[in-house]
């Protein structure tokens, strides 16, 4: 790609970006025009500059942070039009590393390799051997909108975040497809940095565990009932009241045990789907 295209990639990433944010709920904390202060202090430590606020950044550290940073990281030079820019604006939003694993796991079977998140000569070829570009960008830009809607944040930023991932596939198509593409806007939220450590906990199966004895001990309260049943039932001959609570001791067990089972595989399924989401392996 030229030059020309990382500086009209730029400026749409900056409509995006805005201009100076500091939300408590975003984790990239004070940030101005999409770069954060932690991004802008390991900048000028590199050049052998003191540290000072972002919010003084001027226009050359702008995009010499951006050039380095985001565009030569997924090697924007590279990847076909329309691709590049879809691939730049996530990761400046998520990370490098986050938007390729988005674009790995978009090219499907074209591509062999592992979701490592690096742009590799395996992940390029890949993208070279799509011939549909206009439905790569759809299918990364849905992975990033699925990513996005899995995080603690997104009640806070999901409005913003959608609307500036809807432009992003409007303009990588128009891109891609040909066409002069349209200008960005900035929708408030949409600046929010979207980062996978603010991802939502997969659910615990702990009471699950709890319930049928599959933890650590062995022997859940299904279990204990289960025994303490079986010490009552030589007695439940000779005494009515006794074979009541055999009874009721049973039917509990068996409740506890089925529905410790459902919870479990409830769990699981979740703690797969957000795996899938986020781009990880399920644990």
């Amino acid at each position: 790609m030229t030059a020309s295209r990382e500086q009209e990639s730029l400026a749409r990433v900056l409509a995006h970006e805005g201009g100076y944010s500091n939300h408590p709920a975003d984790p990239g904390g004070a940030t101005m025009k999409g770069v954060t202060q932690r991004i802008f202090d390991a900048y000028r430590s590199s050049k052998g500059l003191a540290p000072r606020s972002v919010k003084s950044i001027t226009s050359q550290e702008l995009f010499e942070i951006y050039d380095r940073q985001y565009w030569d990281a997924v090697k924007g030079d590279r990847l076909p039009a329309g691709v590049d820019y879809v691939v730049f604006d996530g990761a400046v939003n998520s990370g490098p590393k986050q938007s390729i694993i988005w674009l790995q796991r978009a090219l499907g079977p074209l591509y062999k390799g592992r979701l490592d998140g690096v742009m590799g000569l395996g992940t390029i070829a890949a993208v070279q051997a799509c011939n549909d570009r206009d439905a790569l960008i759809d299918r990364i830009c849905d992975q990033r909108l699925t990513f996005l809607q899995h995080l603690k944040t997104w009640p806070v930023f999901g409005r913003g975040w959608s609307c500036r991932v809807a432009e992003v596939r409007s303009i990588g198509q128009s891109w891609a497809t040909g066409l002069t593409p349209r200008t960005a806007s900035f929708v408030d939220g949409g600046q929010a940095k979207g980062f996978i450590e603010d991802a939502k906990a997969a659910s615990s199966t702990a009471p699950a565990d709890a319930a049928t004895g599959a933890g650590a001990g062995g022997l859940g309260l299904s279990g204990y009932l289960y025994d303490l049943q079986n010490q009552l039932s030589p007695f439940s001959y000779t005494s009515d009241w006794i074979g009541k609570v055999v009874v009721i001791l049973a039917v509990a067990s068996a409740l506890l045990a089925i529905g410790g089972l459902a919870w479990r595989w409830y769990a699981n399924r979740k703690a797969k789907r957000l795996a899938a989401a986020l781009g990880a392996k399920a644990t």
